[in-house]
């Protein structure tokens, strides 16, 4: 591969990412290679994003095809054939409709204004440990004080209740007020937690007891990441609307909100918009990418990784004083450590392994979804000498 010159400048950028690392010039597999060609085992993957890893054949491919197409931009003024088809595509899964838009939180703060729409209610139930994002409605539902505290005040009428308690969100879900509900099934941000499934039929009930939508957040967890093209397919919990992005769009900006067919029946024109959501040419190659991954023998590879990534973390946890748990399902780990994750991830970056934090003291692992058998063992060496 041959590797281009660069001539960078990060003094341009604004300073709200405190970047680290080497500036990475190329990608192939599950490897990012820097500038001086050293190759980097990735088990970070843009944040659960390059599901295909790098250089992929499969979005290589669909970039080119959508290229020839000759239509990049029409706006949602037209119909285009793309978005169509990739909405089919995703409610075969989820009886109901699709909203494209760009991004997670923008996903998130759409389905907060359908949910009043179609509920006629206002507010909204979040738990502790969730991520939703960071616009203004998504950071208030966000289990993250210190990124709140600077733009406050934020969205009004959003609680926060610890994740698990049953009497707390029975006590905050309410018939007269509460417009919807909002979990990840599997939390990423807030130190990579399953939830449990009794807990997600609970809020099953209580969301249909008191006519609010139950949201499942699955922009990290999702499309995939799991096991299963939906991380709730594993708990038999279906929920009024799933929030979608991070590996929809192969590494371009995509976002979607599949919503029921009962809240998509309280919309109407007007009701919500997007410049760039589900254009043709990002609409081209999440199909392909979203046929991919949903494809049974590419799932089954993905639990049977996980299965032998979860065992030797588990093992590595019983086995090293620094780690506190493994937990996690698929190709979705957290290691809680008995310390501040941040020095670990920083010499594991200098052995040539990508990892990153999910919270103060886990660190976390999300490889592309295509790694390798060789690769994961690879990392998970690299893990031990650094924790040993």
């Amino acid at each position: 591969m041959t590797i281009p010159a660069t001539s960078a400048d990060a003094t341009a950028l604004l300073g709200v990412y405190a970047r680290v690392g080497p500036l990475f010039v190329a990608g192939e597999g599950s490897e990012l290679i820097a500038e001086d060609g050293t190759r980097y085992l990735d088990f970070v993957a843009g944040i659960a994003v390059n599901a295909l890893g790098y250089n992929s054949p499969v979005i290589r491919d669909a970039v080119l095809r959508a290229l020839d197409i000759g239509l990049i931009h029409v706006s949602n003024l037209y119909r285009t054939e793309p978005g169509e088809r990739l909405a089919a595509e995703l409610t075969k899964a989820f009886a109901g409709q699709a909203f494209f838009c760009n991004s997670g939180a923008e996903a998130n703060e759409g389905a907060f204004k359908f949910a009043r729409k179609w509920s006629k209610k206002t507010d909204i139930v979040a738990f502790s440990g969730s991520f939703h994002g960071r616009l203004f409605a998504s950071l208030a539902a966000t289990d993250r004080p210190d990124y709140r505290r600077p733009f406050e005040p934020l969205l009004t009428g959003v609680q926060i209740v610890p994740l698990g308690d049953v009497e707390a969100a029975q006590h905050a879900i309410t018939a007269d007020r509460t417009a919807a509900v909002i979990i990840e099934p599997v939390q990423g941000e807030g130190g990579v937690r399953p939830v449990p499934a009794e807990f997600l039929a609970f809020l099953r009930e209580r969301s249909d007891a008191c006519g609010c939508a139950l949201i499942f957040d699955e922009v990290q967890c999702g499309l995939g990441r799991t096991g299963t093209l939906f991380a709730s397919e594993q708990t038999g919990v279906t929920p009024d609307m799933y929030t979608l992005a991070k590996p929809l769009g192969g590494g371009l900006p995509m976002g979607a909100i599949l919503v029921s067919d009962a809240i998509a029946a309280a919309l109407a024109p007007g009701d919500h918009a997007t410049t760039f959501g589900g254009g043709p040419f990002v609409a081209t190659v999440s199909l392909d990418v979203v046929r991919t991954i949903a494809e049974p023998e590419f799932l089954a590879a993905v639990r049977a990784k996980g299965a032998w990534l979860g065992d030797r973390l588990r093992r590595l946890a019983a086995t090293t004083a620094r780690v506190r748990e493994a937990r996690g399902r698929g190709l979705m780990w957290g290691l809680e450590l008995n310390e501040v994750a941040a020095p670990i991830v920083a010499v594991a970056r200098e052995r040539q392994l990508l990892v990153l934090t999910a919270g103060p003291n886990v660190m976390r692992i999300v490889p592309p979804l295509t790694v390798s058998r060789e690769d994961l063992e690879r990392g998970v060496t690299i893990l031990a000498e650094v924790l040993a």
